[in-house]
């Protein structure tokens, strides 16, 4: 048992005599001051040295998250073995109590012997054995008895010491054993505990440093989501004027060039399209058909009478009066796309009119013009009218101008109902929409919005090489991502960011990219793109969608942007 004890001391000072890293170690490597001044590319920075020491927190636990649990097992093997120790000494004083009681008996009949012994060693000689014998034979009886009474007496008197001596032994051994177990017992509840403290530290440094990743992740997306498109509007009173500039059709005066075109844009991708009500409406579908399609249910009747409190006209009349003023649908559209919106408009206005609270009167909600309220469009004033209580209860009624032939609510908006027949059976291309797939080079969705003196949305050569670099450098860590911008931030600022961007002959440095000679995308049945195909003259890459499209976001010259995960890029 000393050699198991040894053992398992010699264990625990293996298992718990590591290397414990804290996390401040990892904590000044993940600054997060000063946040808020940052440019997209310095935040981007911190996010990967965030999440380099995330990893590295992660990589250092890992050796004591392993230890911990082979203590824990470890733990309770020890425990167990303990106890079975514990039971041996419980035992083993037992036995020595019982040996302390025999051993009495056996020291008060060796203190006889030895007296007696020592008595027949100076009264019996062989001498006066001789004398005292009446024959030879005798004699020799009486020496041997003797000398066997002599020999049985040394032999008890041995015993005796001998017993002494293994009761002694197994008192200290037992008195050692006690001792290691009470150490044993304290090492290994602090061991563990210390194992443990370590480990719920990394588990919250990780935790705290996934927060401030998600948050810098949120800031950077706010910059990228100006160039992306995320706000949502409709299609208004009046159908923007298509931007021949904007279309792939356009020359741009140079070869060879190359645009980012997205299918749809500024649209949250849900509910109703209103250029597919459109196709769908001149496709031969009445209103009932086509928001069963875009929100997954029939129509239900409900008392909608009464007023609605509007923002900056307070309280007015539900349906002859606010519905009258939505603005969101030209009354040029087909009947039942009318009908259809009216419903949308209704169902999506009712949650403010049953709570009280006011409904914005912008696309933030919907629009509503006073003007057309006082005055409302025959055609809209009919599909108000004679839908009047009708309301889609199964969904949000969201809607918007154009999705580019996908929503994430009820998937491909086609002929086919999938990809299969998208894009030439999109029912958004049937109806014609201006938004369906463009080429975006303005700083907002009007055609009339700052350009920072671009013409149109083709890119020269040099220039989308240029994105490629960027793609690159920002995904394979070369040189500082804080400088991925594009290189006229400084004169077309994008939400308020400045800095001090690569030039193009910095970047290609890094990125080695100086030729792209092909390019193609492949779609994926989710409704976005997946991967850019490119030759270049590094050779074949492939670039997930995603990841291109942030790079393309982030590099391209002015305004020129991809505003939907859904996109083509056009090569001539």
């Amino acid at each position: 048992m000393k050699f198991y004890l040894r053992t398992l001391v010699v264990t625990l000072v293996c298992l718990f005599g590591m290397i414990m890293v804290s996390p401040a170690v990892f904590a000044q490597t993940c600054d997060t001051s000063n946040m808020s001044a940052l440019s997209i590319g310095d935040l981007q920075a911190k996010i990967d040295k965030c999440k380099d020491a995330w990893n590295q927190m992660e990589v250092a636990k890992q050796p004591h998250v392993a230890a911990l649990e082979k203590m824990e097992a470890d733990i309770a093997a020890f425990q167990a073995r303990i106890q079975a120790i514990e039971g041996e000494v419980a035992q083993k004083a037992v036995e020595i109590a019982r040996g302390e009681k025999q051993l009495g008996g056996l020291l008060t009949v060796a203190s006889r012997r030895i007296r007696e012994f020592y008595m027949r060693s100076f009264s019996y000689n062989t001498f006066s054995a001789l004398l005292s014998s009446s024959d030879i034979g005798s004699m020799f009886r009486v020496m041997g008895y003797q000398q066997a009474v002599i020999n049985e007496d040394k032999t008890a008197i041995a015993e005796t010491a001998v017993a002494v001596n293994v009761l002694e032994q197994k008192k200290k051994e037992l008195e050692a054993e006690q001792a290691t177990l009470a150490v044993l017992k304290a090492e290994t509840d602090k061991r563990a505990a210390a194992a443990q403290k370590l480990v719920d530290e990394a588990n919250a440094y990780e935790t705290q440093l996934t927060g401030i990743i998600a948050s810098l992740t949120a800031q950077q997306q706010a910059i990228l989501n100006a160039r992306s498109g995320t706000f949502t509007t409709s299609v208004g009173d009046v159908p923007l004027a298509d931007d021949p500039n904007a279309s792939p059709n356009y020359n741009p005066g140079f070869s060879p060039a190359f645009a980012g075109f997205s299918f749809g844009a500024f649209t949250h991708r849900k509910g109703m399209s209103q250029y597919g009500a459109k196709g769908r409406a001149e496709s031969g579908q009445n209103y009932h058909d086509i928001l069963k399609a875009y929100y997954g249910c029939d129509v239900s009747s409900k008392d909608t009478g009464g007023n609605i409190n509007v923002s900056g006209y307070g309280s007015m009349d539900f349906e002859n009066r606010y519905l009258m003023g939505i603005a969101e649908m030209p009354a040029s559209f087909p009947s039942d796309a009318l009908k259809a919106q009216a419903v949308a408009a209704r169902s999506y206005a009712m949650s403010y009119k049953s709570s009280g609270q006011a409904i914005c009167t912008s696309e933030s909600c919907q629009v509503y013009n006073d003007g057309k309220a006082n005055s409302p469009p025959g055609a809209w004033h009919d599909a108000v009218t004679a839908t009047r209580g009708e309301v889609v209860e199964c969904a949000t009624a969201y809607y918007s101008s154009t999705t580019g032939g996908y929503l994430t609510t009820s998937g491909w908006d086609t002929k086919c109902g999938n990809q299969g027949c998208w894009t030439g059976d999109a029912y958004e291309k049937i109806a014609g929409s201006p938004w369906f797939y463009k080429g975006w080079y303005t700083s907002s969705y009007s055609n009339s919005s700052d350009t920072c003196g671009k013409s149109s949305p083709w890119l020269t050569g040099e220039e989308f090489a240029d994105i490629v670099n960027a793609w690159y450098v920002r995904n394979y860590n070369k040189g500082d991502a804080g400088r991925i911008l594009p290189v006229t931030i400084n004169s077309c600022s994008i939400n308020g960011v400045s800095g001090n961007p690569y030039s193009m002959g910095e970047l290609r440095d890094l990125g080695g990219f100086t030729g792209i000679f092909s390019v193609s995308v492949t779609y994926n049945s989710g409704g976005y793109t997946d991967t850019v195909h490119l030759m270049t003259n590094k050779g074949p890459i492939d670039i997930p969608g995603n990841e291109f499209k942030d790079a393309f976001n982030l590099r391209a010259p002015g305004y020129i942007a991809i505003r939907s995960p859904l996109f083509n890029i056009e090569y001539k």
